[in-house]
C-alpha cells in the first residue's frame, strides 16, 4: 500500500505535468538576469516609431501571429533554411504584410549586448507589443515574462489558425477558442485595429462584388465605402495601403469601435462585430466604444491572455542568440 504522503505525492506530480502552471510565467522573471530588459526594448519601439508610424502596429501583430501557431515561442521569427524547411514568415497571413523583424533583430543584438543568452525573441515579441500600445497612447500592462523559443516553424499551421479577414465571425470565433480566448478576448483584442494599416488585398471583396452579389457589402457606410472604391479601384494594385482607422490612424484608442457603430470597420471581420444580428459581440462593441477605460482594461488582460497561450518555459525550447535561426544551424 502506498503512504498517504506518496499518494498526495505522486498526485501533485500527475497535476503538474498534465496541467502545466502558468506561474512560471513572471513579470520579474529577469529581474536578476537582465534588469532593463524592458527599457532596451521600449527605447528600441520608441526610436523605430519616429521614423515609421506603422511599426507599433506591425509589431503587435507579430505577436499575435505568433502566439496563435504552436504558442507563444518565437516561430514567426524564424527564416527558412537549415532544419526550417518552411517558414511561418511565407505563410499566406504573413508573406508580404507581416513586418518589424528588423526591430526585433535590433532589440535582440542590444539584449545580447546587455545579458548575453537570456532575453527569449518570443519575450521581445511580448514586449514589443506592450510598449508600441502604450507609446501609442493605449494602456500600459505588466508583461509576464519567461517563454523560451521553439526550434521549428508550422507554416501549415499558420495558415489554418490564423484569423483571415475574410472568415465569418463563427470560425473567428472558433479559432479565438480553439487556443483558450473567449468573446471579451476576441472582440478586445479585434481593437488593436485602431492603429496600422491593411493592404487593400484584404477587403476589397467587400467593395464592389460582395459575396458574389454584384454589389457592395451592405454594411459600409456609404461615403466611406465611395473613399476606399478611390483608393482601391477594381483590377488596382492590391498592395495599396489604408488606415484601418481612418478617424487617428496611429494613435491606441476606442475609435475603432466607435466606427463600427457608423458602418466604418475596413475590414469584414471588423464590421461583422457589431452588423452579426444577435451576436454577444454587439453589446461588448458597444461598451468599448461608449468607454474606453473598459476597452484598455480588456485589451490589457486579453493580451496577457494571449501571451500565455502554450509558452515553452522551464528547459523546453531555448534561448536563441539570432532570432532569424534556431541555435546551431
Amino acid at each position: 500500500m502506498l503512504s498517504t504522503t506518496t499518494c498526495s505525492l505522486l498526485a501533485t506530480i500527475f497535476f503538474v505535468f498534465i496541467f502545466p502552471s502558468e506561474a512560471q510565467l513572471s513579470s520579474t522573471f529577469y529581474s536578476s538576469t537582465c534588469s532593463n530588459v524592458s527599457s532596451i526594448v521600449r527605447n528600441a519601439v520608441q526610436q523605430a516609431l519616429q521614423s515609421d508610424s506603422r511599426i507599433g502596429a506591425s509589431l503587435t501583430r507579430l505577436h499575435f501571429h505568433d502566439c496563435f501557431v504552436n504558442g507563444c515561442d518565437g516561430s514567426i521569427l524564424l527564416d527558412q533554411g537549415a532544419n526550417i524547411t518552411q517558414s511561418e514568415k511565407n505563410a499566406a497571413p504573413n508573406v508580404n504584410s507581416a513586418r518589424g523583424f528588423d526591430v526585433v533583430d535590433n532589440i535582440k543584438s542590444s539584449l545580447e549586448s546587455s545579458c548575453p543568452g537570456i532575453v527569449s525573441c518570443a519575450d521581445i515579441l511580448a514586449l514589443a507589443a506592450e510598449s508600441s500600445v502604450s507609446l501609442s497612447g493605449g494602456p500600459s500592462w505588466n508583461v509576464v515574462l519567461g517563454r523560451r523559443d521553439g526550434l521549428s516553424a508550422n507554416q501549415a499551421g499558420a495558415n489554418t489558425s490564423i484569423p483571415s479577414p475574410f472568415e465569418s465571425l463563427s470560425n473567428i470565433t472558433s479559432k479565438f477558442s480553439a487556443v483558450g480566448l473567449d468573446t471579451t478576448d476576441l472582440v478586445a483584442l479585434s481593437g488593436a485595429h485602431t492603429f496600422g494599416r491593411a493592404q487593400c488585398q484584404f477587403f476589397s471583396q467587400r467593395l464592389f462584388n460582395f459575396s458574389g452579389t454584384g454589389s457592395p457589402d451592405p454594411t459600409l457606410n456609404s461615403t466611406y465605402l465611395a473613399t476606399l472604391q478611390q483608393n482601391c479601384p477594381q483590377n488596382g494594385n492590391g498592395a495599396t495601403l489604408n488606415n484601418l482607422d481612418p478617424s487617428t490612424p496611429d494613435t491606441f484608442d476606442n475609435n475603432y469601435f466607435t466606427n463600427l457603430l457608423i458602418n466604418m470597420g475596413l475590414l469584414q471581420t471588423d464590421q461583422e462585430l457589431f452588423s452579426t444580428n444577435g451576436s454577444s459581440t454587439v453589446s461588448i462593441v458597444n461598451n468599448f466604444a461608449n468607454n474606453q477605460t473598459a476597452f484598455f482594461e480588456a485589451f490589457a488582460q486579453s493580451m496577457i491572455n494571449m501571451g500565455n497561450i502554450s509558452p515553452l518555459t522551464g528547459t523546453q525550447g531555448e534561448i536563441r542568440t539570432d532570432c532569424k535561426k534556431v541555435n546551431g544551424s
